[in-house]
């Protein structure tokens, strides 16, 4: 959760430079030939006759929609408020298993999700437009999409994680973003001068957040229930505003602290209930 996190940074600090799709093929690109080297030591795979179905709604939902948005997200608010912003997964989660496995979410956990829902709308709301974030309204609703998809993901990859390893949906997410940000990334105009802190932060990304975070929250998603590793997600919106803090001297007005007040009782009436 602290290296997804510190992604929000790394994303916001490249896209000053290079267009998203840039950034992403780049990310994508660095990932995938790590995972190539890494072929040895994937499982066996016994594909089983109707799993391409999950396998292509797994890599739609991330890396391609889920980067899409939030890279749409990061170009329109802070760092700060898109890591608030994850803080609903957990909940949107628990509602896809509701809808997709028939789990049962009972008043009080509404309560809470419509609580957390409020406090994000707020936040939103009482946000001030910046040359870094000109259209907050805007970038927290696509944050919002991305987190949809996120919860989409986590769903499906519980169910892909019994038959395949967690080292090989990793890899096939990084081949598919490759695939899928190819096109965009040489479409637009590459700057004339890229920089070692851009370089070093989709080095970064690709290596320690799409190899490291995503290699370890699906092997977390093989040992624990999706629910509970969903739950993590919490963490995120607190390192995400430390780090923020640090790197970009990001800060929340009064309106904006009662909003992230408002988002965390909700989760904890909604965790308490579950």
């Amino acid at each position: 959760m602290f290296i997804w996190a510190s992604s929000f940074i790394a994303l916001k600090i490249s896209f000053e430079v290079l267009h998203p799709s840039q950034v992403l093929f780049g990310r994508m690109l660095v990932a995938s030939l790590f995972f190539l080297a890494l072929l040895r030591w994937m499982k066996s795979i016994q594909y089983q006759a109707g799993d391409w179905k999950f396998i292509l709604a797994m890599v739609v939902m991330e890396p391609c929609l889920y980067f899409i948005f939030e890279s749409i997200a990061l170009q329109n608010t802070t760092a700060s408020q898109a890591g608030v912003v994850t803080s609903l997964l957990p909940l949107l989660t628990a509602i896809g298993a509701v809808l997709a496995l028939k789990e049962q979410m009972n008043r009080t956990m509404w309560f809470g999700f419509l609580m957390a829902m409020i406090g994000a709308i707020i936040l939103s709301l009482g946000s001030e437009s910046t040359e870094s974030a000109p259209n907050p309204i805007l970038g927290n609703f696509f944050e919002f999409l991305a987190m949809v998809c996120a919860a989409g993901y986590t769903l499906i990859v519980k169910h892909l994680i019994t038959r395949y390893s967690a080292l090989f949906l990793t890899a096939l997410q990084a081949w598919s973003g490759v695939l899928f940000f190819v096109g965009p990334a040489f479409y637009f105009p590459m700057p004339e001068e890229v920089g070692l802190v851009a370089i070093g932060s989709i080095l970064y990304l690709g290596v320690f957040v799409s190899l490291g975070a995503y290699g370890l929250y699906n092997y977390a998603m093989a040992h624990v229930p999706a629910t509970q590793a969903s739950a993590f997600v919490n963490l995120i919106p607190v390192f995400t505003v430390l780090i923020a803090f640090v790197v970009l001297d990001e800060r929340f007005n009064l309106y904006q602290l009662m909003a992230c007040g408002l988002v965390i009782v909700g989760l904890v009436i909604n965790r308490r209930a579950g």
